[in-house]
């Protein structure tokens, strides 16, 4: 069987889907300007060459990156970091974090 509307039902699916798209537009536009955002802060603390290790660093670990870049962006702010951040200094931020990472060790022992 095939259902049918009335107009007003219709009217108001309409209105819902339109209301829908208009917040997913909305929140699109929102995230894009916080990217923008981020992206001229990054380009005001990094110099070319730490933003293309950071960028490189992006492709391999997104989640540790973001993070990164928000912890940049942040001590930048609070002046707590030179700016704008060499490679070099980068370099050394980088190393002194993967090397607080505990390695985690499993020991398999076999009963005899």
């Amino acid at each position: 069987m095939s259902e049918e509307y009335s107009d007003e039902e219709l009217e108001a699916i309409r209105q819902r889907k339109l209301q829908e798209l208009q917040q997913k537009l909305e929140e699109a536009k929102r995230r894009e300007a916080l990217e923008a955002a981020k992206r001229e802060a990054l380009r005001r603390i990094l110099t070319p060459k730490a933003r293309s290790r950071l960028m490189n660093l992006k492709m391999v670990r997104p989640q540790f990156a973001e993070q990164l870049e928000l912890q940049l962006i942040q001590l930048a702010n609070s002046g707590k970091i030179p700016i704008p951040l060499t490679d070099t200094q980068l370099k050394n931020i980088l190393l002194q974090l993967t090397n607080r990472r505990k390695h985690t060790r499993i020991i398999f022992r076999r009963k005899v």
